[in-house]
């Protein structure tokens, strides 16, 4: 069943768009985190994540841990993922102080594993007796889940051991207590099983694929599991309900789950490890019941940004075309874990619609998810935000007007910073003969097959991409289901090859010049009428990007503005404070406000032009309206 795999993280060398933010995350998002963790970042929140290792460490000795465990249940996991993205920043920006940093940090987390290889600092700290009691708050898998991650990127990178061994043991002590000695469980946040996966490969450990097997297997067969675990403890971390089946996927075993539900991030990391394990094990039935799942998510579930988890209630998804966008949550880490997934779905299947989400969830949703500058971050990315309503209403306190500069849960920023250092790893695939390009980014990939690419382009601003092969024997170029019209020439001359599954196959040689050119002409979206929050409008798109009106380019007021459907769309130019964002003028008609709460008279109306910019820049210039969906005077 699987076709083609993903590129190592060695062999990627960016340039243009994509290259400007990885430079952004090595130069100011990995030292900002890094501070962070460290507690030395001014006017942001205590994190305590290496004093948790470092004390940790004291309590496996018996001294004292003084100012002991600070932070949420899966702390560790933000110091994991800080080392994941730093592995992959050093993979395309070599440095050696960054890499003695991480070395250092290494050595903190090697140091507060205990002896049989069990490492979580919440436990160790705080109370030992309470280890694999509570799976279903408890994290420790999931912890264990990103530090495996990190460990794998890390010694991929640096081909250094020491976390990779450290993890290796870990995987050791939870194989012998879920698999040896037949503790029963699963995790209740589900993470453990696509880093388990991925230590598999990087290790040949089988006793890693036996366990990502078993927590994907045994999970939803007995689903009254967590209510029993509930009942054989007296304390609790946050009070979840043990028969929420549906918030912890948990109702059904896996191959019986039709309908993408509970907390978003726990089910697409879920969905990752199924597919990962279905394509690794050729199960036919697992991957099928991974195609309805993603159906599921994307053809009723998901925000046109690629957004998913449309409620603040259990951060998740609710029901069919409940979409509004005023509450949506849309957290962050939801979109990376959905990209997670339609990567491993490519990888079981090369079909373009795959690629084409993975694509809407990078430009929108993740990007968004961190400003500009790199400093600050969304955990929750809604569609509309009105000043004096959003982060302050009861309804709509979640969806704040402007980036926080750090969270007490802050996974959202190093998974962020994590998926754009490995960019490549996404952007490209490869099989025994083929390289695979599924996203556009300029600069170089060298594939293991033996092919090489140069990838020129400024995408997604400008829609000409131009692949020279400098070693080569067959492409596939996709396709993107938003772009009507499209050109694909090599050497000059168009080809008559029609896309298969939205990839056009081609034989090539060294020396081949082929030049993709796609359709930018921005175009208005419309939504299916069984989407009741968006009856009457349309959102404004261009590529692979989904435009907002904010109040900034629109006179302060843009809920006063109707889109003509016919009306002009003109790209217009570059904006610097918005690094180099290009912006889009519409046709518009604007409302004048009433007198008045109510009135029986209606509202004066002028022609004007509204002002639209890419999703993802939006809240970089102060608190201000933003609307995705607009009126349309259809």
């Amino acid at each position: 069943m699987k076709k083609q795999t993903q590129i190592s993280v060695h062999n990627y060398r960016s340039g243009g768009f994509i290259g400007k933010y990885q430079r952004l995350v090595r130069d100011t998002v990995i030292p900002y985190q890094y501070s962070v963790l460290c507690d030395a970042a001014e006017g942001a929140e205590k994190s305590h994540v290496i004093d948790n290792f470092i004390n940790a460490a004291k309590a496996l000795r018996g001294e004292d841990v003084g100012d002991g465990f600070y932070g949420m249940v899966f702390q560790d996991s933000d110091a994991a993922k800080w080392i994941e993205a730093a592995a992959y920043s050093l993979a395309c920006f070599p440095d050696k102080r960054l890499e003695e940093t991480v070395d250092g940090v290494i050595e903190k987390i090697a140091a507060a594993q205990d002896e049989d290889g069990y490492l979580n600092t919440y436990y160790t700290i705080k109370d030992k007796d309470k280890r694999w009691t509570n799976l279903l708050e408890g994290h420790e898998l999931y912890c264990s889940g990103h530090m495996m991650e990190a460990a794998c990127a890390y010694y991929q990178v640096t081909g250094k051991r020491v976390l990779l061994d450290v993890m290796l043991k870990n995987a050791e002590h939870i194989y012998k207590h879920f698999i040896t000695e037949k503790h029963e469980g699963y995790p209740g946040h589900p993470e453990v099983e696509l880093a388990l996966m991925k230590l598999y490969r990087v290790s040949g450990n089988r006793h890693c694929l036996e366990l990502a097997e078993h927590f994907i297997n045994t999970r939803g067969v007995d689903k009254d599991f967590y209510r029993r675990e509930r009942e054989n403890r007296d304390w609790t971390v946050w009070g979840n309900n043990a028969d929420d089946h549906d918030y912890q996927q948990s109702g059904k075993p896996v191959r019986e789950q039709t309908d993408a539900t509970g907390h978003a991030v726990r089910a697409v990391y879920l969905y990752t490890g199924m597919a990962d394990l279905a394509g690794e094990s050729g199960d036919a039935e697992l991957y099928s019941a991974c195609k309805t799942l993603w159906e599921s998510i994307t053809r009723r579930r998901m925000y046109i940004t690629g957004g998913i988890g449309s409620t603040v209630h259990g951060e998740a998804f609710s029901v069919d075309y409940d979409l509004p966008s005023d509450t949506a949550y849309a957290e962050t880490c939801a979109s990376i874990g959905l990209m997670f997934f339609a990567s491993r779905m490519l990888e079981n299947e090369v079909k373009g619609e795959y690629a084409d989400i993975m694509e809407r969830a990078f430009y929108n949703t993740v990007l968004a998810g961190m400003q500009l500058d790199g400093r600050r971050f969304f955990y929750v990315n809604p569609l509309e935000v009105n000043p004096g309503i959003s982060g302050v209403s009861p309804t709509q306190r979640h969806d704040l007007p402007s980036r926080p500069g750090w969270y007490a849960c802050a996974c959202c920023p190093p998974n962020a910073a994590r998926l754009i250092s490995s960019f490549g790893m996404y952007a490209y695939g490869e099989s025994a003969d083929t390289a695979y390009c599924h996203l556009y980014a300029d600069g170089e990939v060298t594939f293991g097959n033996g092919m090489k690419l140069v990838c020129e382009t400024d995408y997604p601003y400008d829609f000409n991409i131009n692949y020279t092969v400098e070693k080569g024997s067959r492409l596939a170029v996709r396709i993107p289901a938003w772009s009507e019209k499209y050109t694909l020439c090599v050497n000059g001359k168009e080809t008559a090859a029609t896309p298969v599954d939205g990839y056009i196959y081609l034989d090539v040689s060294d020396g081949d010049k082929i030049t993709l050119t796609l359709d930018g002409t921005p175009r208005l979206a419309y939504a299916s009428a069984k989407v009741p929050a968006l009856t009457g409008k349309a959102a404004l798109c261009r590529g692979p990007l989904v435009y907002c009106f904010e109040g900034a380019d629109n006179g302060g007021d843009v809920r006063q503005l109707t889109l003509k459907a016919d009306g002009r769309l003109t790209v217009l130019g570059a904006d610097d404070t918005l690094c180099e964002a290009v912006k889009i003028s519409a046709e518009a008609v604007r409302a004048a406000d009433i007198d008045g709460l109510y009135s029986f008279e209606p509202p004066k109306k002028t022609d004007c032009a509204a002002v639209a910019v890419p999703y993802y820049v939006w809240g970089n210039r102060g608190e201000n309206q933003m609307r995705v969906w607009m009126e349309v005077n259809l």
